[in-house]
C-alpha cells in the first residue's frame, strides 16, 4: 500500500535526517527520492508477497511434502546454545514451527546434520578443539574455511557430548554424517565420549559456560581406514574401519544414522532412509 509506506515514511523521516545530519555530518534524504524508489522495488515485489503460513497449511491439508532448512547449529540456539556465544534467533527444531507458522504436530521427521568431525566458526568453547597439525591437516582436507572471509575455522574430533545434546534438543529421528572422506588418511580417529571436569566424568552436556570452558575430552580411539571411500555407493562398498566408525557414533549419540556424505559431490552420498518414503 504505497499511501501506507508514504505516511510511515513522513513520520520517521525527520528523525533519520536530524540523526544524519547532526551526529554524522551526512546529507538528508529525500522523501520524494525515497518513495520513488522504493515504490519501484514494491512493485516488482509484489507478486512474491502473501501469507507463507496459510500456504504451508494449505500444503499440509493437501497431504504435500514440506521440507524445512535449518541455518547455523545447535549450539549456537539463542535459548539452548553455549551462551553468550549464540547467535539472536532460535537454531533447533524447533524454530520451523515458529518461523514458519505451522503447528509442531506437523512435524514428521528431524534429520539432523553433523560432519564427522568437528569445527567451530569464531569464538567460544571447543572441548575438542586441536591447535596443531592434526587440526591443521583436517582444515585444509576439509577446506575448512569461510565462504565469504575466508577465515579459517576452528578444527576438533567429533563430538558425541555435543551432538547428544543437539539430538535431545532438537527431537532427531536421525542424523546424516557428512565429509566421511575427510577422515580417509588418517592412522587412527578420536571420538570424544564424554568431558572431564575437575575430575568429575560428564556424560551430559554442561548448560553452566563457567563449567564447560573448563571441561576436557576424554577420548575412545578408533583405527582409521587410510583408503580412498571416495566411490562407495553402499555402506557395504566402505572399509571395515569406516563403518565402525559409523556404527560408534550410532551407539554413543543414541541416533541412527540416516545419510552418509563420502565426497563433495551429491551423488558421493549413501542414502540409507527416505523421510519422505
Amino acid at each position: 500500500k504505497p499511501e501506507v509506506f508514504a505516511r510511515k515514511l513522513r513520520e520517521v523521516l525527520p528523525e533519520k535526517n536530524f540523526l544524519l545530519e547532526k551526529f554524522l555530518g551526512e546529507p538528508v534524504l529525500s522523501e520524494a527520492a525515497i518513495l520513488e524508489e522504493y515504490s519501484g522495488y514494491a512493485r516488482q515485489l509484489e507478486k512474491y508477497l502473501g501469507c507463507s503460513s496459510s500456504l504451508l497449511n494449505k500444503a499440509i491439508a493437501d497431504k504435500r511434502n514440506i521440507l524445512f532448512e535449518g541455518a547455523q547449529g545447535s549450539l549456537l540456539d539463542v535459548d539452548h546454545g553455549t551462551y553468550p556465544y549464540v547467535t539472536s534467533s532460535s537454531t533447533i527444531a524447533a524454530g520451523a514451527c515458529t518461523g514458519s507458522g505451522i503447528g509442531p504436530r506437523f512435524i514428521d521427521a528431524v534429520i539432523g546434520i553433523s560432519k564427522a568431525y568437528c569445527t567451530r566458526v569464531g569464538e567460544g568453547p571447543f572441548p575438542t578443539e586441536l591447535n596443531d597439525a592434526m587440526g591443521e591437516k583436517l582444515r585444509q582436507i576439509g577446506q575448512e574455511f569461510g565462504a565469504t572471509t575466508g577465515r579459517p575455522r576452528r578444527t576438533g574430533w567429533f563430538d558425541a557430548v555435543a551432538l547428544r545434546e543437539a539430538v535431545r534438543t532438537n527431537g532427531m529421528t536421525g542424523v546424516a554424517i557428512t565429509k566421511l572422506d575427510v577422515l580417509n588418511d588418517l592412522d587412527a580417529i578420536k571420538v570424544c565420549t564424554a568431558y572431564s571436569y575437575r575430575g568429575q566424568m560428564l556424560d551430559e552436556f554442561p548448560r553452566d559456560f563457567e563449567v564447560l570452558k573448563e571441561c576436557k575430552p576424554v577420548y575412545e580411539e578408533l583405527d582409521g581406514w587410510r583408503s580412498d571411500i571416495c566411490g562407495a555407493k553402499t555402506l557395504a562398498d566402505l572399509p571395515a574401519a569406516a563403518r565402525t566408525y559409523l556404527q560408534k557414533l550410532e551407539a554413543i549419540t543414541g541416533c541412527p544414522i540416516v545419510l552418509v556424505s563420502v565426497g563433495p559431490r551429491r551423488d558421493q552420498t549413501i542414502q540409507l532412509m527416505n523421510p519422505f518414503a
